[in-house]
């Protein structure tokens, strides 16, 4: 694959996004809805994860949780590149809650960066599974392996509610956003909504989100555009729901977002 390429392969199961990358695009600080897990293949990188700045090299398995901000740059001037499954956390919980005997029903990746050579063979396997689901036990041996490779990167511990980490002002504020995505929110609404003045607002969401006011609705929207996309809605329309003022617009903010743009996506996950 070439410097600068980004494939979407097509979506062969449910609730999986298959991508694989080798660029030297530097990524905006940005989120996922799905649980991430991949493995580097050439070059390194380093990025912001929800554990601090971490860096991975080749061999290294890596891991983001939905609603985690991170971002991503190369070390050296050469890229890197990586493969990655997106699990929707629907999936992720059923793994979850069968592991654990009905136990746990939620869980969470504790380390951004794992050295671990079994374990990066193991995600070889799964990702080729993923990508292809040839043969008459495709669907089984993918089963086998999700469900080991979740077993063996998660600690299976609750993960806490995000609202008893957030200051419950900035809670609020958060809230604000999340309950309609497509309102023309301005900083005095979040100042009025929380009881705060607009640079406690700016300030306090920053550290508890990770993201900006702004960057954390236009997350939110980019979310709405992506499960459009999904559901095989046109990108023009998709841009229209997802509050964007047109599709070009949101063409640019997919991109830096994700590193491929909303039409290569359309075209895996349809």
């Amino acid at each position: 694959m070439r410097n600068g390429h980004f494939r979407v392969l097509p979506r062969r199961i449910a609730g999986v996004d298959v991508v694989e990358a080798a660029t030297d695009h530097r990524f905006a600080r940005h989120t996922h809805e799905q649980f991430g897990i991949g493995l580097i293949h050439q070059g390194a990188q380093s990025s912001l994860s929800g554990r601090g700045t971490v860096e991975a090299e080749a061999g290294d398995v890596i891991t983001v949780n939905p609603g985690e901000v991170h971002d991503g740059a190369p070390i050296g001037g050469s890229g890197r590149s990586w493969r990655m499954l997106y699990l929707e956390p629907l999936l992720v919980a059923a793994a979850v809650d069968d592991i654990s005997e009905g136990r746990r029903r939620t869980s969470e990746f504790t380390n951004p960066v794992l050295k671990d050579a079994e374990l990066a063979a193991r995600f070889r396997a799964i990702f080729a599974a993923a990508a292809t689901m040839e043969g008459s036990g495709a669907v089984l041996r993918w089963e086998e392996l999700a469900v080991t490779l979740i077993a063996e990167t998660m600690a299976l511990a609750p993960r806490p509610d995000a609202p008893a980490r957030v200051p419950k002002a900035i809670a609020v504020a958060v809230n604000f956003i999340d309950d309609d995505p497509l309102a023309a929110v301005t900083l005095a609404d979040l100042a009025r909504a929380s009881g705060l003045s607009r640079f406690q607002v700016v300030r306090g969401f920053a550290k508890a989100t990770g993201l900006t006011p702004h960057a954390y609705l236009l997350q939110r929207r980019i979310d709405i555009v992506r499960r459009s996309i999904a559901a095989g809605m046109p990108l023009a329309e998709a841009a229209v729901a997802g509050g964007f003022v047109d599709q070009s617009h949101m063409t640019r903010v997919f991109v830096r977002k994700y590193g491929f743009s909303p039409g290569v996506y359309a075209r895996a996950v349809n």
